[in-house]
């Protein structure tokens, strides 16, 4: 039989964190959220009256501006643990201006998009693109806050060796960004 101090060890051990635990269950709305915009792209495809056109460019352009961003994220994390206090700050500032960047392509995607005459009202090919990418771009803006958060608390040393769960949030979901968008990408490349 255990003692009192094992059991309470075992216990700790197997609990989350709870900011850890509460990002989780956002990011898997978001996925349900999303599963739900593709499928019903894909029904809504199916029953015909479907204009095709070509992504704009700025589109590719800013899926590598995202994955850029997802690169100087990690490095970001790397400094948190090895406790590289101004590699922190310029990593996450880097990540801060790229996601700024991929927001600002975006927009001028959605300009592409009306020279092309798609539009958001119309036929629902355009639609749903508008929707995906604004979507996404939503929730790159809740990323980029969670970003200048984690900025202000570098800044003050509150993200360290020993308490990396501010980083930890801020990578996981700054990466899960960047795979939703290049899942999104591909999705609307393979089934335009």
């Amino acid at each position: 039989m255990k003692n009192p101090e094992e059991i309470l060890v075992d216990n700790e051990t197997r609990s989350v964190n709870p900011k850890i635990f509460t990002m989780w269950l956002f990011i898997v709305s978001i996925i349900m959220l999303f599963a739900a915009f593709t499928s019903a792209y894909l029904v809504r495809k199916a029953e015909g009256n479907w204009v095709e056109f070509q992504l704009p460019n700025l589109f590719y352009y800013s899926t590598v501006v995202l994955i850029g961003s997802s690169a100087s994220m990690h490095f970001a994390y790397l400094a948190a643990k090895k406790d590289q206090f101004n590699a922190l700050r310029i990593s996450i500032s880097i990540t801060f201006v790229l996601g700024l960047i991929f927001l600002i392509m975006q927009f001028y995607g959605w300009i592409q998009l009306v020279n092309q005459n798609v539009f958001f009202v119309g036929n629902p090919s355009g639609s749903f693109v508008y929707v995906f990418s604004g979507l996404h771009g939503l929730h790159l803006v809740s990323g980029l806050i969670v970003l200048l958060v984690a900025l202000v608390a570098a800044f003050r040393l509150k993200i360290n060796a020993k308490e990396l769960t501010q980083i930890k949030i801020c990578t996981t979901y700054w990466h899960f960004l960047d795979a939703l968008w290049v899942y999104l990408f591909l999705f609307l490349v393979f089934n335009n």
